[in-house]
């Protein structure tokens, strides 16, 4: 069956699909309070669908519902995303070391290369957004090449949480230097066929980006009481 085009969906999944993308995205940031009246002006729909909209988004943890105030867009759980970096160290590490073993040669990880390349130009260029999405692009490529599709799909689940996370820190914490270079590190375990290597340099990688996310996260939740 042939999925349905967001055009073609009901009012209420279209705008609850729209409000957690923008909250996804960092458009909506944690804190932000919004009638329900100009949720609905944004989205250029009526209140009914942005009201269900909202209480699906309630239901989710993404946003707090304020009677007679529309929403508060809550912020990102240091706890949940403790869990989801562990899930993701735990699978990443998986992939890595899977791929590492069928022993992939230079075209195979090219796509990995472009997105580590891509990385540094933006960095050169002060261009974080550019940087975020082809760190991204690096993870997803990384998952995709190790060639199972469950695995894949797991990540999948989470990813959305962590693209908001990862946006929502990019500019809080030092300018992400270390993470082009542990890719390359990485690069260089799996083109060497170093299962063990891989394994452990991204586990490396993802302790580490995991300690500076949750320490912002974590001032930001004392910043909020």
């Amino acid at each position: 069956m042939t999925a349905a085009a967001p055009s073609q969906l009901p009012l209420a999944d279209q705008a609850y699909a729209q409000v957690r993308r923008r909250i996804l995205d960092n458009v909506w940031p944690p804190g932000q309070r919004m009638l329900e009246q100009a949720v609905a002006l944004a989205l250029g729909m009526s209140r009914t669908p942005v009201r269900e909209a909202l209480v699906r988004l309630h239901a989710e943890g993404l946003i707090e519902l304020v009677p007679r105030h529309g929403m508060r867009v809550l912020p990102v759980s240091p706890d949940d995303m403790r869990e989801i970096y562990e899930v993701l160290m735990a699978l990443e590490g998986l992939a890595a070391e899977t791929l590492a073993s069928a022993r992939p040669d230079a075209a195979t990880l090219q796509p990995l290369q472009e997105a580590t390349d891509n990385m540094d130009r933006a960095l050169a260029m002060d261009d974080l957004d550019a940087w975020a999405r082809a760190d991204e692009q690096f993870h997803l490529q990384l998952l995709t090449l190790a060639g199972n599709k469950h695995l894949l799909a797991t990540v999948m689940n989470h990813w959305d949480r962590a693209h908001r996370a990862r946006l929502f820190s990019l500019r809080l914490r030092p300018k992400p230097v270390d993470s082009t270079s542990e890719h390359r590190q990485l690069l260089a375990h799996l083109l060497a066929g170093d299962a063990e290597g891989a394994l452990q340099t991204n586990r490396a990688h993802r302790e580490r980006a995991s300690r500076e996310l949750l320490a912002i996260f974590e001032r930001y939740q004392l910043n909020q009481l």
